[in-house]
């Protein structure tokens, strides 16, 4: 199945899944690994994070920092139809979610179509994928974000904010497009158990959300008694490796998390 895109300089070019899987002569070698966003209150696996690694498992540092300018757009296409693969492959059930750079989608009607494909093509239900925006940070343009965010769900897609609380630009965004959901930064979820003002910030989101409609994320969970708190706190979605470890190219199961 072959698609044609446009690319920055205006030269349209066509790939096809099996190029994306590939990644598109990028020379950088690559697979996935999934990590299990859980629903503590029902004690099962809500959705599997797509997450970046060598091809023989090496860290995901290892690979986004050969990511450059001139390659993103590749590498972003390329992570998707990966993601969506390995999903397939692995039956997953649960709702997918894939990193996308905002900085590599220069026509959101256009590059999304990557993805509608590949789901086409390898049959995994396009309602269950969230696409989780990352370095919110380095975005200039919050119009050209909400416009990807609107396009993204106009067909179907759901849509994240990730690493929530990192700075003023994530609030910012917030105003401007309210995501189905929003994952909150780990610096603010490290130790909360120990810092009042930590608590208090996060309630502070927690009614936002609440207020929007959105579901609230809490990643980097790493101990017994943070999953304590967030849950004391009504905080339901949660993820890090108090849970589960990211898994190489394999799911984790759910006697295998770790709830209490």
């Amino acid at each position: 199945m072959d698609m044609d895109f446009q690319r920055p300089d205006g030269e349209y070019v066509k790939y096809s899944c099996k190029e994306c899987l590939d990644g598109l002569d990028l020379g950088i070698p690559f697979s996935m690994a999934f990590q299990a966003i859980v629903n503590i209150s029902e004690k099962n696996i809500y959705s599997f994070e797509a997450l970046v690694r060598g091809e023989n498992g090496e860290s995901a540092g290892s690979i986004l920092s050969r990511i450059t300018s001139k390659n993103i757009y590749k590498f972003d296409q390329s992570i998707r139809v990966r993601a969506i693969d390995f999903a397939t492959r692995l039956d997953m059930k649960t709702f997918l979610n894939i990193n996308f750079y905002p900085n590599a989608v220069y026509r959101p009607e256009t590059c999304i179509r990557t993805t509608i494909e590949a789901c086409e093509e390898y049959g995994f239900p396009i309602d269950k994928i969230i696409m989780e925006v990352t370095e919110v940070e380095k975005v200039k343009d919050y119009t050209h974000l909400k416009n990807i965010f609107q396009e993204y769900k106009r067909i179907g897609l759901h849509t994240a904010i990730d690493d929530f609380g990192e700075g003023y630009s994530n609030l910012n965004l917030l105003a401007e497009f309210q995501p189905e959901l929003l994952k909150v930064d780990m610096n603010l979820i490290r130790d909360i158990d120990k810092n009042r003002v930590k608590r208090v910030i996060l309630k502070a989101i927690a009614d936002v959300c609440e207020q929007l409609d959105i579901k609230l994320i809490a990643e980097g969970i790493e101990t017994k008694e943070e999953k304590n708190v967030l849950e004391d706190m009504g905080i339901k979605y949660m993820q890090g490796y108090f849970f589960a470890k990211p898994v190489f190219e394999n799911l984790s199961k759910v006697e295998d998390i770790k709830f209490s």
